[in-house]
């Protein structure tokens, strides 16, 4: 039997060890993320582990629910202590959850404490890890993760004043223009003053949104994200755009739908026009739970797993661009039924490569499947590799979380003498760092 996360964790193989031991200590380039680059800028500290690990973290919050806790022990006003007591009693029945694993990799890593999180243990775990903060701000766990890189969610009309280097990491914005769908006028109004330009007409809206991208590049801006339900099924001609647009207030369901098609082709164009490269999250269907969303807010645990697109939307989608006019695309579905249709589908269109295991599908048999998945239907070596999509600054224990099943995968594949070690070896070094690098152009 092996120890309780020991150093083999999820590497059943001699090579499985021999290929992790080459890519453990690379830096991390986490290119997509939600953390707060104020917090980066001001070397934030924390006040205890009950605020550095709940506060904000809906994965945690989930679980939380799932296992009968109160809703005072998660959003409500009950101390860190209480919190931190609530979730580590809930822990020992996630076996085989991703947390159950995140939690004890981090508390191993940020704290040196190796016993497992339990109600029994979780007052002792509290003041030990709270006593190991006190030297523990966010560079230090940038610092010691070695990140190089991180590119943070911003919406066009950020301002970008804490994007910058800082130590050994630099802190670039990601350019997410998801509230443009929405057509809010509030928000089209706030786009238009952020510009400088008249925003009332198509062409106006398009050059407000080139402008703003151009401002985002000159702040570091390398990559873009999207994420919606699914690919649009109707497209439509610029002068149909037009009306459409100026019709805004007015549309169906199915106008919403072209427009929105057509402005996505317009944003991939000016992707490839900056050299952008351009992130596609979707299947997923947001803020299901009407009153606890009213109550709690979005990103609070109220997401859940959408129908797939149908793969002629998708196909649809980048048959409006030429290979010419394609930004190097990055697809995530939150459906993994979608994996095999959209992994043979990159071998159609130049340019585009499958994500990493999102969100739900960040687990253990999820990245196996997102993996083998790859290896079968793409190319698996041109794969980008691990992000975060986290809150939290703790969280970059799940790069060796993937790395630790990227290691086994390919280990498996060497044991059974079907893939040859050394090009296991290099194969596992581009997708932990060198492919993502050379994309970003780091």
């Amino acid at each position: 039997m092996k120890s309780f996360f020991g150093s083999d964790l999820l590497l059943n193989s001699e090579s499985a060890k021999k290929i992790y031991a080459e890519v453990k200590g690379l830096p991390i380039i986490d290119y997509h993320c939600h953390l707060d680059q104020y917090k980066i800028k001001e070397d934030a500290k924390f006040q205890n582990i009950g605020e550095l690990w709940l506060s904000g973290d809906h994965y945690k919050w989930r679980a939380m629910r799932l296992c009968g806790v109160g809703e005072e022990l998660i959003t409500g006003n009950s101390s860190w202590r209480e919190k931190f007591r609530a979730y580590a009693s809930v822990l020992p029945k996630l076996a085989g959850n991703p947390l159950y694993y995140w939690t004890h990799m981090e508390l191993q890593q940020v704290f040196g404490i190796f016993e497992p999180l339990s109600a029994e243990s979780a007052d002792r775990i509290f003041d030990a890890a709270n006593e190991k903060l006190q030297n523990i701000s966010v560079s230090t766990l940038l610092k010691q993760y070695k990140v190089e890189f991180v590119a943070t969610t911003d919406d066009p009309c950020d301002d970008l004043a804490a994007h910058g280097k800082y130590g050994g990491t630099l802190v670039a914005p990601t350019f997410r223009p998801d509230k443009l769908f929405t057509l809010d006028e509030g928000y089209l109004e706030c786009l238009g003053e952020t510009a400088g330009e008249d925003v009332s007409t198509l062409n106006g809206l398009l050059k407000a949104v080139e402008k703003r991208l151009l401002y985002f590049i000159s702040r570091g801006c390398r990559i873009s994200d999207h994420g919606f339900c699914r690919f649009a099924q109707y497209y439509v001609t610029h002068s149909t755009a037009e009306k459409l647009y100026s019709e805004r207030r007015s549309l169906s369901e199915e106008q919403k739908e072209a427009l929105f098609g057509y402005l996505l082709v317009e944003l991939a164009r000016l992707y490839k026009k900056h050299h952008i490269i351009m992130q596609l999250h979707f299947a997923v269907t947001r803020n299901v739970n009407g009153p606890m969303f009213a109550t709690c807010g979005a990103d609070a645990g109220f997401d859940v797993i959408a129908d797939r697109s149908p793969i002629q939307n998708v196909i649809q989608f980048f048959g409006q661009l030429s290979d010419e006019e394609r930004p190097e695309t990055i697809l995530y579905t939150l459906n993994d039924s979608e994996l095999p249709a959209l992994a043979c589908l990159t071998g159609a269109f130049r340019h585009v490569k499958m994500g990493a295991a999102w969100w739900f599908n960040d687990t253990v048999q999820g990245i196996r499947k997102n993996l083998s998945t790859i290896a079968e239907y793409s190319a698996l070596g041109t794969n980008y590799g691990m992000l975060t999509d986290s809150r939290s600054f703790s969280s970059y224990a799940r790069f060796d979380f993937f790395r630790r099943i990227l290691s086994d995968f390919l280990g498996n594949l060497v044991e059974r003498g079907e893939y040859d070690l050394s090009a296991a070896l290099e194969t596992a070094k581009n997708i932990c760092y060198y492919n993502i690098k050379e994309a970003l152009q780091l």
